[in-house]
C-alpha cells in the first residue's frame, strides 16, 4: 500500500482499490445493501471501481482515512481473474498514471523500465486497455440518495441503468 502511494505520489486520502474475484468476495470488504448490490451486479465484471463503506476486514491504513470508505472492482480480463483465483484473495491496486503524466500507463515492457525497481515484480499479461475504469461513490445510496460519478472512464453508466 505504501509502495503504490509512493510510486503514485498520492496521500492517503486517494482510494486504492481492492481487486475481488467476484460480487460474493467484494461483500466480506463493503457494507453492501440491496439497491448497491444491484448496480454492482449490472457491472461485473467490469470496469467500473465502487467505492463503498468498508467493514472492518479491511485494514484502517488500506482505507480512506476520513470517510473509511474503499474502492471495489471485480475486473473482467481473463489474466487478472486468474491471478486472483490463484492468490486466493484481493489484491490491492491503483490505475498507474506515473508522476507528471496524465494518461495511465498500461504496456507491461514500459511499467518494468520505469518501475522495476520500485517493484518485485511485474505480470505481463498483455496490455491493458488505456482507459481506466468508472468510479462510481455508491456511499450515498445507503441513505436513499444517488450514486456518485467520480471518474467518467471505461464502463457506460447507460450499461448500469445510470
Amino acid at each position: 500500500m505504501d509502495r503504490l502511494r509512493r510510486i503514485r505520489q498520492v496521500n492517503d486520502k486517494h482510494h486504492l482499490t481492492l481487486l475481488c474475484r467476484d460480487l460474493s468476495e467484494l461483500a466480506n470488504y463493503a457494507v453492501v445493501d440491496n439497491r448497491q448490490y444491484r448496480l454492482m451486479k449490472l457491472g461485473t465484471p467490469g470496469p467500473y471501481t465502487f467505492i463503498l463503506d468498508a467493514t472492518k476486514e479491511v485494514p484502517r491504513r488500506v482505507s480512506h482515512p476520513s470517510r473509511k470508505t474503499i474502492g471495489l472492482r471485480v475486473p473482467d480480463r481473463k489474466g487478472t481473474q486468474m491471478l486472483l483465483e490463484l492468490m486466493g484473495a484481493p489484491l490491492l491496486a491503483t490505475t498507474l498514471i506515473a508522476p507528471g503524466e496524465t494518461e495511465p500507463m498500461n504496456d507491461p515492457q514500459a511499467i518494468r523500465e520505469r518501475f522495476e525497481h520500485a517493484v518485485d515484480a511485474v505480470v505481463d499479461a498483455g496490455a491493458c486497455p488505456l482507459e481506466p475504469t468508472t468510479v462510481l461513490d455508491l456511499t450515498p445510496m445507503a441513505g436513499g440518495g444517488d450514486p456518485v460519478v467520480m471518474r467518467q472512464g471505461a464502463g457506460s453508466l447507460q450499461a448500469i441503468g445510470l
